[in-house]
């Protein structure tokens, strides 16, 4: 039986072996079977006339350009046939139903339906507060407000310094009588009469103001409370489309077990799942697999078009899974099914020496391997931290001052007493250690020095991916310059004034910063070998001889 969405290879796999386990997606080298069936969704992309999206590739187009996630999942059917099925994350040209592309786990933009009949009445509730939140009277209230404040606080003020210097006029003026002076009692009752007069002037100012700002305070409240009772019908709306969508996402797997994605994230997490869950590439692929007797056999999925927004995305690269939306969601569906083994519960330190590269009484400086944590894992525990605590059994120091990512290599600082670790810290928090790393970027860059500022934060729908975020993020700023051009590489310098996480491998590769992704940057850019960046050169205060010290380790790179 020939399947709506089963493609059959262009390309010959005869000589092509299927693995013998599953990928694990969420850390992965794409089989070759895999590879070959993304490039040819990549060239029917690239020609295809079935719909109109502009992915940014094209810079006569002038729409808004908007890159997308696609995956392949190599299958075989019924009659012993390999061939894979494609899917796009999310809707594509506004649509969910595509000729090469298998369909959603739910639809929900049928005509007709209940999603978007909701979706009109939410419509709706937007297009009102719009309108209230325009209404010219409402910004007019607020000035009015804001200029009466002004106006009254101004008065108010100026009546104060009036009423202190009368009371001052009035007690040098007691200070002058004396008991014998003729009317003394009717002198000092007046006294008594003026200060209650200018009390009840002030409060009789205060209440005049209060009133006329009070008038227009109760005016824009009547309509500030139109408007939060919008927001609060529109909350209570979307939280019960919401529930329903969760209704009806179901997800099978290879033994047709049925559950719908709230029970999914209830099982898994105790919580609620995150808005556009199961609308991936993977879901879809295994759904459709799934129930048309469909075997798993490799799966991949590549980025296609051009980044935006906040996101690192390279055009044709191949990423993981992301993991808040779909790790639950593939965790039920791949039951039962045998994966590749999770790479990120293999030590690949457990045979690495940690070399030493200076020692005295108060510091190591540590010559950290690529792949090597600098402090213990999840999974695992094998770091410099835990080297460093064998290696130094009785010392009171937290030990670490500082990190690198595991897959950076280079210098780390380790402090061996409590005393200087507390001195070497303080360097770090007021940025006064001068730090070079160095880095292979993989492509040729058309300048030689620059500056780069953005702001960073963690991607809190696919840790520990960073994205660019000028809203939430924290400043992040770099310095660079070019060491040398080699073939279509750049071999440069990072000067980091700021100290984010993976601030060089994001400013490197987002397309605000170099656009050049450092070459072997497994989540930026493009896995090899390694990672090509390597911190060189420290620069800090001795903690005991409070002497400037530095330490220069080049990468072998």
């Amino acid at each position: 039986m020939q399947h709506t969405y089963f493609t059959s290879f262009k390309t010959s796999i005869a000589t092509l072996k299927a693995p013998a386990l599953f990928t694990f997606p969420f850390c992965y080298q794409p089989h070759p079977l895999a590879e070959i069936a993304a490039e040819e969704l990549q060239e029917y992309l690239l020609n295809q006339q079935d719909f109109k999206h502009n992915f940014g590739l094209n810079p006569a187009d002038n729409s808004p350009a908007i890159g997308k996630m696609f995956g392949v999942l190599v299958v075989e059917n019924k009659a012993g046939e390999i061939g894979y099925i494609a899917a796009c994350s999310g809707k594509l040209a506004g649509i969910n139903n595509h000729k090469r592309l298998v369909p959603p786990v739910f639809d929900m933009l049928q005509k007709d339906s209940y999603f978007l009949q909701e979706e009109e009445i939410l419509n709706a509730y937007n297009a009102a507060l719009a309108t209230c939140e325009s209404n010219p009277q409402r910004q007019f209230l607020k000035n009015e407000i804001a200029a009466l404040t002004a106006e009254s606080t101004q008065e108010v003020a100026a009546k104060k310094i009036a009423n202190k210097s009368l009371k001052q006029e009035r007690a040098q003026a007691r200070l002058a009588l004396s008991p014998d002076t003729p009317d003394y009692d009717r002198l000092q009752a007046d006294f008594i009469k003026q200060s209650l007069r200018d009390k009840f002037e002030l409060n009789q100012l205060v209440a005049h103001w209060n009133q006329r700002i009070n008038e227009k305070t109760n005016a824009l409240a009547d309509l500030e409370t139109e408007i939060q009772s919008l927001k609060n019908a529109r909350k209570q709306k979307s939280a019960e489309l919401q529930q329903y969508l969760f209704q009806q996402y179901y997800f099978l797997n290879k033994d047709l077990e049925r559950k719908n994605i709230a029970q999914i994230f209830q099982e898994a997490l105790q919580q609620l799942p995150p808005a556009a869950a199961g609308e991936c590439a993977a879901p879809k692929l295994l759904q459709y697999a799934f129930s048309n007797d469909l075997r798993p056999i490799a799966m991949a999925e590549f980025w296609w078009g051009q980044s935006f927004g906040a996101e690192v995305r390279q055009h044709k690269q191949y990423y993981p899974a992301c993991k808040s939306k779909c790790e639950p969601i593939l965790g039920h569906m791949l039951k039962g099914i045998p994966l590749d083994p999770n790479p990120l519960l293999i030590n690949t330190a457990a045979d690495v020496e940690l070399p030493i590269f200076y020692e005295d009484e108060a510091i190591l400086i540590i010559n950290k391997p690529a792949e090597f944590l600098s402090v213990p894992g999840i999974y695992v525990k094998d770091s410099v931290y835990t080297r460093m605590k064998t290696y130094l059994p009785t010392s009171d120091s937290p030990l670490i001052v500082h990190r690198l990512d595991m897959s950076t290599s280079g210098i780390l600082v380790i402090a061996k007493t409590k005393a200087a670790h507390k001195y070497l810290q303080q360097q770090f928090a007021n940025r006064t250690v001068k730090k070079r790393y160095e880095a292979l970027l993989a492509g040729r860059l058309q300048e030689n020095e620059g500056f780069i500022e953005l702001p960073l934060r963690v991607d809190l729908e696919d840790r520990p991916r960073q994205l660019v975020c000028y809203e939430h993020g924290k400043p992040a700023r770099t310095a660079w310059e070019v060491i040398a051009l080699r073939d279509d590489k750049t071999l440069v310098s990072f000067y980091p004034i700021t100290g984010r996480t993976h601030q060089l491998r994001v400013h490197a590769a987002h397309h605000a910063g170099l656009n050049t992704p450092i070459y072997g940057d497994d989540l930026y850019g493009k896995v090899a070998d390694r990672l090509y960046l390597h911190a060189a050169y420290i620069e800090f205060i001795h903690p005991i001889t409070k002497e400037s010290i530095s330490f220069n380790i080049p990468a072998e790179f």
